[in-house]
């Protein structure tokens, strides 16, 4: 099962699926994101489009507006800025409109950089689990960083992500409650 971060050709292409893919199914994400990319194939080419074209594009997913506005100024920035290259940097990327920790961190680790990123999926199976009892994100990524060896924190976030998407509800529970016992 593809996450809306994996798969892409290019940088860019692996940021903007995660900027879109918050609230958003990733399978919605990808689509969504594959119409996007046909239709610019380039980053320069996403940085002078018409933001009316991309709300239409991306209607699919959960606040298109706002996102739309975002991926076009991020877009912009990284031409002008970055040369049209992504700073593989948590604190650059954070300037950047619509990228947050939880983005950064994602797309950090989808290039190979050792992070943590905390989504819905993190966060809950981690306090499910007992890795962390904290309730803002940020403190739930200190805890897993804590409690894994370096090496594998780009792996936490795909690995939960999957459980999480993969095991719901009841069977979720069945299977953490095996998982936890004494």
């Amino acid at each position: 099962m593809r996450l809306a971060a994996e798969g892409w050709s290019e940088p860019w292409k692996s940021l903007i699926s995660t900027m879109l893919s918050a609230r958003t199914r990733d399978e919605t994400t990808i689509k969504v994101c594959d119409e996007l990319f046909s239709k610019y194939p380039k980053l320069s080419q996403l940085s002078k489009a018409k933001l009316l074209d991309i709300q239409k594009i991306i209607r699919p997913v959960n606040y298109y507006k706002t996102k739309s506005k975002n991926i076009l100024e991020c877009s912009k920035i990284v031409v002008e800025k970055f040369n049209s290259r992504l700073p593989l940097d948590f604190e650059k990327l954070i300037t950047l409109p619509g990228v947050g920790r939880k983005t950064a961190n994602v797309f950090l680790s989808e290039m190979g950089k050792d992070e943590i990123g905390v989504d819905t999926h993190v966060f809950h199976l981690s306090h499910k689990l007992g890795w962390s009892k904290n309730s803002k994100p940020e403190q739930v990524e200190k805890d897993l960083k804590k409690l894994f060896p370096k090496n594998i924190w780009k792996e936490v976030n795909p690995v939960l992500v999957r459980f999480g998407r993969t095991f719901r509800g009841e069977k979720q529970d069945l299977i953490l409650k095996e998982i936890l016992k004494p």
